[in-house]
């Protein structure tokens, strides 16, 4: 029974990796059944014209923590991976493209070792930009720009001092750790108008050189940072218990909980203390400012689909910090040319972004302005190649995270 069970286990194993009906079974033991199915595949007829190369972390040892980067490489037109590298080095990319002449199209996102191993491994191929990867490059661009604009965006919203009183326990910790990170800024600037580099800086206040960069870029904190709460589903209910008339928030907590909410009662309190502060706060004190990421999203979201005390903020935004607004537009303009395909404004958009708060990213399209201008007019993306590499993790995943790369070659090339 054990036996027969066995080899059909085996048969199985054999078909998914090959992609045929096993029609029998080779004779011996299991030890040698496994060396029959563990052979190296026989390689796809590649013969690709198209291939589109991505790259995945994918944990693939049985120590906890353990991962290692490697590139999947896929078969554009048929939607087959054709190779897996086991690191993401530019010389492996450059190596494999360089053994496969045929390919004419290359789609990949825009990290700089993927352009480069394609330009000198295959310099008459085209090169494609993804284009979700490109939409996402914009909106993170659009974000940084509201970072960098916070200080005005505090001042127009009428939130540039914070009063202390007004915050609750956890609110206080996060505007101490505001003061603590503006110190450290400050410190850094001042280094840096003295002539220190990047690299000395980070080395005299012992912080990373990401924290260095940003700051010199100026991509300032928030007060108060932002956090998904579990309140957020229940705030209507809230806030109709509140215009009732109570105010205790542990018979607050109470009515909650037999609605359905799971979450403590500090969270209640923490709430009702807040909004209790803002009732008795004197008209025209300062109000809290939202974080930028919320910031950004309510600037990108449709007016019609905002509050009233959102669609202010972003009315008073627009009228005081007129370069954000121009950065938001010219988002905009971004994203509908990707999804309509707009080749010839693609120029007219680099100049106008160039000179607003999204240069640097305006100055990354230029320099893979061929890559970007193919991702409009080429069909292909790397939509295909994400879908695979979501099935190789499944795959690791189902042998518990120790699958090497020659058992996920097993697995997955030459697998319909």
């Amino acid at each position: 029974m054990f036996a027969a069970r066995h080899a059909e286990a085996r048969s199985h194993l054999a078909c998914r990796r090959t992609g045929q009906p096993c029609v029998r079974q080779t004779p011996g033991s299991s030890r040698a059944q496994r060396r029959q199915t563990d052979r190296p595949s026989t390689p796809v007829d590649v013969g690709p014209q198209v291939a589109s190369v991505q790259s995945a972390s994918v944990s693939y040892q049985s120590q906890p923590g353990s991962s290692s980067l490697r590139f999947a490489l896929s078969h554009a037109r048929r939607g087959r991976v054709i190779a897996l590298l086991p690191d993401r080095e530019s010389s492996t990319v450059e190596a494999w493209l360089a053994a496969h002449p045929e390919i004419t199209v290359v789609a990949r996102d825009r990290g700089g070792c993927y352009g480069e191993a394609t330009t000198r491994a295959l310099p008459k191929a085209i090169q494609v930009a993804d284009r979700w990867h490109l939409m996402e490059n914009a909106s993170a661009a659009f974000l940084n720009a509201v970072r960098k604009s916070m200080s005005a965006i505090r001042i127009a919203v009428g939130a540039a001092t914070v009063d202390p009183e007004r915050l609750t326990c956890a609110e206080r910790l996060q505007y101490d750790g505001y003061l603590r990170r503006e110190a450290t800024g400050e410190a850094i600037l001042a280094l840096s108008r003295q002539g220190m580099s990047i690299k000395k800086i980070a080395r005299t206040t012992r912080h990373s050189r990401k924290l260095v960069r940003d700051v010199l870029r100026g991509l300032t904190g928030d007060v108060f940072r932002a956090r998904q709460s579990s309140l957020d589903a229940h705030l209507p209910q809230l806030d109709a218990e509140w215009a009732a008339g109570c105010r205790n928030g542990a018979e607050l907590w109470r009515r909650l909980r037999a609605s359905g909410f799971t979450g403590s009662l500090r969270v209640v309190g923490e709430w009702a203390t807040r909004r209790r502060r803002s009732e008795r706060a004197p008209e025209g004190a300062p109000s809290k400012v939202p974080s930028a990421r919320i910031l950004s999203r309510l600037m990108t979201t449709d007016r019609d689909s905002l509050t009233k005390a959102e669609a202010v903020i972003v009315a008073t935004i627009e009228a005081e910090v007129p370069r954000l607004d121009e950065a938001r537009t010219l988002l905009s303009r971004f994203q509908a040319m990707i999804r309509a395909r707009g080749r010839p404004d693609l120029d007219t958009w680099i100049e106008a972004a160039a000179r607003s708060l999204l240069a640097s990213f305006a100055g990354g399209l230029l320099k893979d302005k061929a890559a970007v201008a193919a991702a409009l007019t080429q069909p292909w993306s790397n939509g295909q190649t994400e879908g695979q590499i979501t099935r190789l993790k499944l795959v690791k995943r189902q042998m518990f995270g120790r699958a090497k790369l020659d058992l996920i070659e097993a697995r997955l090339i030459g697998t319909p």
